[in-house]
């Protein structure tokens, strides 16, 4: 086998200038300017005393120097100047305004920051795995928000359409009667046309018939020229709608070219970061999680910062994937990955590293695992993409993103971005499917090897390692197909992210069983500890009161105050036995899902500021104050918090 790759060069950000022009030292921001400094008074405009205005300031010469003053500039003779009227201000000022919109959506269409061609990135963002962490959150943050722009504009372009298109339909009604009265008015007689040309001294009689053929004939006349009005004004309205429609369209395409182009400086900069930056990116996540689930992600997490290490004590840098689409020719130092069968595989090569024959992914699938193992932790939020919590699509969409492959947070769209991989062929990175009869595609995760899959699964709540025990439906997102694959299992109802079936009559607002196990009886080791570990909730909840109590503790100075959480059935049985005005039914409480909190410390007395705090802020959290627990409820309990924002 050849020898290994060894790390080169790192790439370099493409110039930032216009397209089809290359930056150079005298293109650049910031070049060095030619020719001798202006005096003070050239750069202020103030001319010396004598000295016309008309051209520019003369220096003078100290008395007794034989050296003669620098030529002067010739200036075109000033023209006469024009009164400056009410009007032409308005005109020069509507210019201004304009010139400075365009240059501000030009300013903002730049990537942030600007880099010139040849530029290397400063070392401490390639170096430092949370300060190459936090650059391309805030690039993937910018490339949605552009994306966001760009369907605002394209609907925006396609209201301006039907506006048109009722603006001609309109147009062609008003046009059809301008028709009518035109063929009427040329089958009309000139008297008819003319009715007081019938007047006649001869027959008074005929008088009032002749004036009232006159009033008809002004009617007729006033209807066409409304028509008239009507269809000109139509006609301007579906004018002025395309090329409002026009805008919006060339507005919603510079925001996509925005977009492909942050995506694509994504690209650059993760094709700079070595695996051991990437390895210690991948540990960022610090959320706390179950003793179970966290055995399972630091196993996980263990293995991949292996595969990493492997590769970066050998020298290898894992090359861009647009270097590994053709077997044939791959990077110097790897060498083809075949199947059982002897056909290459696309999009992975091997090479030799830490002893033995390795896979070696791009580096973009490097950044997508470890941006995604960075989120563990986090909780399940359905239709969220980050960054407090994810649902299974957007946990896959923001790892992607974040590797410079802009991928929607739908399951059905990922899916078609990819190529279909079959299951011995998988590598890690690739997006591992999970079906339903009714939801079709219904979860999707990062594979990570062996039968593990990282995901923000429902069953769950947080973001996770879990083991998928079917691994035949996945594609590999660097392998862009030449026309999507259909869907191989069209559902129904919408992706539900491996959330458990609901119980026969459903949920309520914030209760539910989760997990398969009954209202108190849930396992310690399924619960996260919360408030210095004295307190257990649901991992998703947990993470939701630490952020919380994070918020409270720089409003007043000290976290919050918690007197209970998760309750056990046999902790139920005797506080309804102690209080059984104010507690619910043993099996049936809140705090037996591990989703209630009672708190202290102000809380729990009405009308205090710790109160108005938490009425004004927990919702940001997901948490809750039942109607039964209000001032004016059933059971007034001002310390009584539930978790409400998944079910």
């Amino acid at each position: 086998m050849a020898a290994p790759r060894t790390e080169s060069a790192a790439p370099r950000l493409r110039a930032q200038t216009p397209a089809g022009r290359t930056a150079t030292p005298s293109t650049r921001s910031g070049a060095p300017r030619t020719g001798a400094p202006r005096t003070a008074a050239a750069r202020t405009g103030t001319p010396r005393a004598g000295t016309p205005r008309t051209g520019a300031p003369v220096r003078r010469v100290p008395s007794g120097s034989r050296s003669r003053p620098p030529a002067r500039r010739r200036h075109p003779a000033p023209r006469a100047r024009t009164p400056r009227t009410g009007a032409s201000w308005l005109i020069r000022l509507a210019v201004v305004a304009g010139a400075t919109m365009v240059l501000a959506t030009v300013l903002a269409a730049l990537p942030q920051p600007p880099t010139e061609a040849g530029q290397v990135l400063p070392a401490g963002l390639t170096s430092s795995p949370q300060a190459a962490a936090t650059t391309i959150s805030d690039l993937t943050t910018r490339y949605r928000a552009d994306l966001a722009a760009a369907a605002r504009h394209d609907a925006q372009a396609q209201q301006n359409r039907d506006d048109a298109a009722a603006a001609s339909a309109e147009n062609a009604v008003d046009r059809a009667e301008v028709g009518g009265y035109a063929q009427a008015a040329y089958q009309r007689t000139t008297t008819q046309r003319y009715p007081l040309s019938a007047l006649s001294l001869d027959h008074a009689a005929a008088t009032p018939d002749v004036l009232h053929a006159q009033d008809l004939a002004e009617q007729l006349s006033t209807r066409q020229d409304r028509a008239v009005g009507r269809a000109a004004l139509s006609a301007l309205h579906a004018a002025q709608s395309i090329d409002r429609a026009a805008a919006a369209q060339d507005a919603a395409d510079a925001a996509r070219a925005r977009a492909a182009g942050v995506l694509a400086d994504v690209r650059e900069l993760v094709g700079q970061l070595g695996p051991a930056v990437t390895a210690g990116w991948a540990a960022l996540g610090t959320t706390p999680t179950s003793a179970a689930q966290q055995t399972r992600n630091a196993t996980a997490l263990h293995d991949w910062q292996t595969y990493l290490g492997d590769l970066a004590t050998s020298g290898v840098t894992p090359p861009p994937a647009a270097e590994l689409t053709d077997p044939a020719h791959l990077p110097d130092g790897l060498a083809p990955l075949r199947d059982a069968a002897g056909t290459t595989v696309p999009g992975v090569a091997v090479t030799y590293a830490g002893g033995r024959t390795v896979a070696v992914v791009s580096a973009e699938t490097v950044a997508a695992v470890s941006a995604g193992f960075s989120q563990l932790g986090k909780p399940y939020l359905a239709g969220r993409s980050g960054p407090d919590g994810y649902d299974c699509g957007g946990l896959t969409a923001t790892a992607w993103t974040s590797a410079g492959f802009g991928l929607p947070a739908d399951l059905a769209g990922q899916w078609a971005q990819g190529t279909p991989v079959p299951s011995a062929d998988l590598q890690v990175g690739d997006l591992v499917f999970t079906t339903d009869p009714m939801s079709g595609l219904d979860d999707v995760g990062l594979f990570l090897g062996g039968n593990r899959v990282l995901s923000a699964s429902a069953d769950n709540y947080q973001v996770g390692v879990r083991e998928v025990p079917d691994l035949t439906t996945a594609v590999r997102v660097t392998v862009v197909p030449a026309q999507p694959t259909p869907v191989p299992v069209a559902g129904v109802l919408p992706a539900s992210c491996s959330a458990p079936p609901l119980p026969v009559g459903g949920l309520t607002a914030t209760s539910g069983a989760w997990g398969g196990w009954a209202n108190g009886q849930i396992p310690a080791d399924q619960l996260c500890r919360v408030a210095g570990g004295s307190h257990r909730l649901r991992c998703d909840a947990a993470a939701a009161y630490t952020a919380m109590s994070a918020a409270y503790e720089m409003a007043f100075g000290s976290p919050l105050c918690i007197t209970d959480s998760y309750r056990s059935l046999g902790a139920q049985v005797d506080a309804h036995e102690r209080k059984p005005r104010i507690t619910a039914v043993p099996g049936t409480s809140n705090h037996g899902w591990g989703l209630a909190v009672d708190l202290c410390g102000g809380v729990n007395v009405f009308g205090t500021p710790q109160t108005a705090w938490m009425t004004a802020n927990a919702a940001r959290f997901g948490w809750l104050h039942p109607g039964w627990a209000d001032r004016s409820g059933s059971n007034p309990e001002a310390w009584h918090w539930e978790y409400g924002a998944l079910l």
